[in-house]
Order: structure tokens, then C-alpha cells, then sequence
């Protein structure tokens, strides 16, 4: 066979080397790309998910308003002088308290265009405005029977015309009315109402949305596709031409339960994004518009930055592994250093005595201080052990930072329950605490089992961690020992903890060794 030459050797090296950054490469390009899209999609949808939530409150303060008419023109239509003059239309005396009320009652509406009530035939007998009372309102038969057919279909309700222009004043208002019913439930006039949406509108305007400054919103009526609602004053009271719109109102046209939704659409070479809001109520679509450039912004922002990330940890990648290979050739010259370091740090670790993460005496030096202790039938010694139950479940479950957290506040508890004694981790999952008492009695006894139930209590707190809430179960056994002193004391503890299952509050096993 032949002799391998140091270049050949240096040349496999090299191969592996390659082998291994190309497969780095590969997993963090694949891993920044899934990444990528993972937090374009998180951010598109909260985006999208925080649009809707201001669209649907937006409907609901329309609804508010419309519904707070509602009931002004209900609470007016049951007052006693209205139903008064509605029963007796010929009563002068009747028509003045009408009239009188009619206005002071308006005078406490804000946004008022008028108010009225009227015979059934729609003659006017009190109106916020007196130039009006006496005029018919409805002429024509046709529209008049209409009118009529429609209150009497909402029976006690209030029947909604909607958000209209105001054919008085050419101004938009919400217009409703009411029929008034007599005892015997037949119609003796009916109540009319309109008011303003100015201050609706400049609600609506007043509302700002986070991180999105160019927004509007525009309200379509799906009775006849007519905009009630828009940033362009020009398209109010006309029909929408958005393919987009026009296909949702023939989605949710008729449907007596309302429905939310987002779509895109592009208007004079620009891109939106636009959320809805159907009020089945009143047919109504409530829709916020925003460039789509600026709904995506934090997505974008997002993807951009992640590419950043990527680059850079591949450049890390790099860098690393040419450093990774200047360091082989420094190591090959430490590696005698490291041998020798290494049995150094065998020794020490031979020679330590304490438990590195909850700094409590460990295994080794419970063994050594039992050869140190003396106790006697005067003074006795109690030995209590605390067995974690399911710590490597916890460790699954939780995670390994949690069971440290665990082991830390055990040692913390049983520190602080034990003032007198000295703790030892005996275990991965056990400790055992050793009190020495001043005498034998039954005072010793119970001041041991009072430390004992504390520390319990302070162990079976629930406590917090970044997983949840944790509860931790104990497995708790004492004994106690009044001569000499060895290692068969764990031995005897793990038994009792091993049979008698987890510790039940203020009922812990305890067993005298001097009678076994």
C-alpha cells in the first residue's frame, strides 16, 4: 500500500471543509428565505387584521348614530303631546303643546334638520320649523302609499330611508320615520325625523390609523349601488363602477347577518388595499382604502431586514470557517496543553465540593461531613429528603433553563426553611437537608416537622416560567438518627420517598433508624 502523503491528507481535509460550508450555506439560505416569507405573511395578515378592526369600528359608530335617531324619533313619537294632537288634529289647544314641545325637544338634538309629526295622510301638524305645519308632505298617491306600506311593515319599529340627500336643503342627513298607532292598533298620523352627518363625518375624518397615513373610507348603499359615503364629495349619491365592489355587494346583498373581508384593487395606475364592513341592518358597506405601499410597509421592512440577517450570518459562516481553520493548526500545537489541562481540571473537579448551579454542598461532601458529625440520643440528627417528582418531564416539557430554575429554588426554599441545617444535592433530582437538634424532645420534633411543612408550602407554589405556569411535586420523606452515622441514611430515605409516592401537605413520612 501506498504511503499517504501529508498533501494528500491536507487535500481531504480541505474537501470536508467545503463539504460542510456548502451545506451551511444551503440550510441558512433556505432557513432566511422560509423566514422571509414566514414574517411577510405575519406581518401582512396583522396588517390587514388591524385595518379591519378600525373598519368594524367605524360601522359601529355609524350603526350608534343611526340607532340613537332611532330612539329620538321613538322617544318623540310616544310623547303625550304628540299623541294627543295626533288623536284631536283639529285641537288648537293640542297643536300649540305640540308645537311647543316640537321645539323645545328639538332644541336638545344636535345636528337637527327637522323634526315633525303628521296626519296619515302626511299632513304636517307640528314641525321644528312652524313655516312648515300645514303642508302635505305627500301627494302623490304612489309615493304616499309607499311611505305608508313601509312604516306599517315595521309595525312599533322606526322604518329607515337611509342616509339621503336632503331634498330641502340638499345636504346629506339620516332620514327615518314612525307610524303612531291608537289603542285599538290602527295608524292616526306618523313622526319624521332628519338629522345632519356632519358631525358624523368629521368623527369618521378624526379617526387616524397607525402607521397609515393616507387612508379613506367610503360607504356604498346595496339597494342601488349608490356611494352614501366618499373622500371624492363628487361620487356621493353615485353609483359605484368598482368591479371589486360590485362583486361583494351581490355577495352579501339580502343577507340578514353582517360580514367582514379585504380585497385589492387598482385606481388610477395605483394599487389599495381595502377592508369592509356589511351592516345587514341598514344594507349598508362600510369600506377603509389605503395605498398598498403603505398597509405592506412594516412586511416589507420585515422581508428587508431578514435578507440583511441572512447575508450577514452567511458572511459569519464564512469568516468562522476560515478561522476555523487557522484554529486546527493552533490546536494541533496546543493539544499536549489541553491533555495536561484536562487532568488538571480532573483534579479540581475531584477536589470540589459544592454543587456548581444551586451552590449548595454536593454528594461528595455530604459523605465526608457524615464521618464529621457526632450525634447522639441527646442530640439527635434529622435527615429530610426532597426528590423532585417528573423532573425529566419538566426538563421535556419546559425546557432545561426551567428545571435549572427548578433545582435553584428548591435550594433557595430549603435554605431559607432550615436556617440550622446544611443542604446537599444528592442527586440530579434530590436533595437531602441534615439538622443537628440541641436535644431529644418533643419540641426538637416539632420545630423539625414546622421547617419541614414550610419549606413544603414554599415548594409547591405554582411557579411562573416563560412555558407557563409550573407546579412542582415533591417526594419527601425524614428520618431520624442518634448513632453512627453513613451513606445508607440516602439509601433508606429514597426507599421510604420511592413507596410512599408524592408528599401530601403536612403528611410526610417519617421514620425513627435507632428502633429499626
Amino acid at each position: 500500500m501506498a504511503k499517504q502523503t501529508p498533501n494528500t491528507q491536507e487535500k481531504k481535509s480541505i474537501s470536508k471543509i467545503t463539504i460542510i460550508l456548502i451545506i451551511q450555506l444551503v440550510v441558512m439560505i433556505a432557513l432566511t428565505l422560509a423566514m422571509a416569507k414566514t414574517a411577510g405573511t405575519l406581518t401582512r395578515n396583522n396588517a390587514l387584521d388591524h385595518m379591519s378592526t378600525i373598519t368594524d369600528e367605524r360601522a359601529h359608530i355609524i350603526e350608534d348614530f343611526v340607532m340613537n335617531a332611532e330612539k329620538t324619533l321613538t322617544a318623540y313619537s310616544r310623547a303625550g303631546q304628540i299623541r294627543t294632537l295626533l288623536e284631536n288634529p283639529e285641537d288648537s289647544a293640542a297643536q300649540k303643546a305640540a308645537q311647543d314641545y316640537t321645539e323645545k325637544f328639538s332644541a336638545d338634538i344636535v345636528g337637527l334638520e327637522g323634526i315633525y309629526a303628521s296626519e296619515w295622510n302626511t299632513h304636517v301638524l307640528t314641525h321644528t320649523n312652524p313655516e312648515t305645519v300645514g303642508m302635505i308632505t305627500r301627494k302623490d298617491p304612489g309615493p304616499l302609499k309607499q311611505l305608508q306600506d313601509a312604516m306599517l311593515a315595521a309595525g312599533d319599529g322606526v322604518y329607515d330611508t337611509g342616509i339621503i340627500m336632503s331634498p330641502a336643503t340638499g345636504m346629506q342627513i339620516v332620514s327615518m320615520y314612525k307610524a303612531v298607532y291608537n289603542d285599538s292598533g290602527k295608524p292616526i298620523g306618523l313622526v319624521g325625523l332628519g338629522i345632519y352627518t356632519d358631525d358624523l363625518i368629521e368623527n369618521l375624518d378624526s379617526l387616524s390609523i397607525r402607521g397609515i397615513d393616507n387612508s379613506f373610507y367610503s360607504m356604498v348603499n346595496t339597494a342601488d349601488n349608490k356611494y352614501i359615503f366618499h373622500t371624492d364629495k363628487s361620487r356621493i349619491t353615485t353609483e359605484t363602477s368598482n368591479s371589486m365592489i360590485l362583486s361583494i355587494i351581490e355577495q352579501v346583498k339580502g343577507n340578514s347577518s353582517g360580514s367582514t373581508g379585504n380585497f385589492e384593487y387598482t385606481e388610477n395606475g395605483s394599487r389599495y388595499i381595502s377592508t369592509y364592513s356589511y351592516m345587514s341592518k341598514y344594507g349598508w358597506i362600510l369600506m377603509l382604502d389605503a395605498p398598498k405601499s403603505e398597509v405592506y410597509a412594516m412586511t416589507y421592512q420585515m422581508r428587508f431586514f431578514i435578507a440583511v440577517f441572512g447575508v450577514l450570518i452567511i458572511g459569519l459562516i464564512l469568516i468562522f470557517s476560515f478561522l476555523n481553520r487557522r484554529q486546527e493548526a493552533i490546536n494541533r500545537k496546543l493539544s499536549k496543553q489541553i491533555v495536561k489541562t484536562e487532568k488538571t481540571k480532573e483534579s479540581l473537579e475531584t477536589a470540589m465540593f459544592r454543587d456548581i448551579l444551586t451552590d449548595v454542598n454536593n454528594r461528595v461532601s455530604f459523605s465526608m461531613d457524615l464521618d464529621k458529625v457526632k450525634p447522639s440520643k441527646d442530640h439527635p440528627c434529622y435527615f429530610i429528603m426532597f426528590n423532585i417528582s417528573g423532573f425529566s418531564e419538566i426538563n421535556t416539557h419546559y425546557g432545561n433553563d426551567v428545571g435549572d430554575m427548578v433545582l435553584v429554588n428548591t435550594a433557595k426554599a430549603l435554605g431559607e426553611a432550615f436556617s440550622d441545617g446544611t443542604i446537599y444535592r444528592t442527586g440530579s433530582d434530590e436533595f437531602v437537608v441534615a439538622v443537628q437538634k440541641q436535644e431529644d424532645s418533643t419540641a426538637s420534633y416539632n420545630e423539625m416537622c414546622r421547617q419541614l411543612n414550610d419549606a413544603h408550602g414554599k415548594l409547591i407554589s405554582p411557579q411562573a416560567t416563560p412555558n407557563g405556569i409550573l407546579n412542582v411535586v415533591y417526594k419527601i420523606a425524614a428520618v431520624k438518627k442518634s448513632d453512627d452515622l453513613s451513606t445508607a441514611v440516602v439509601a433508606a430515605l429514597k426507599d421510604m420517598t420511592n413507596h410512599a409516592g408524592n408528599a401530601v401537605y403536612g403528611q410526610i413520612q417519617f421514620a425513627d433508624l435507632d428502633t429499626m
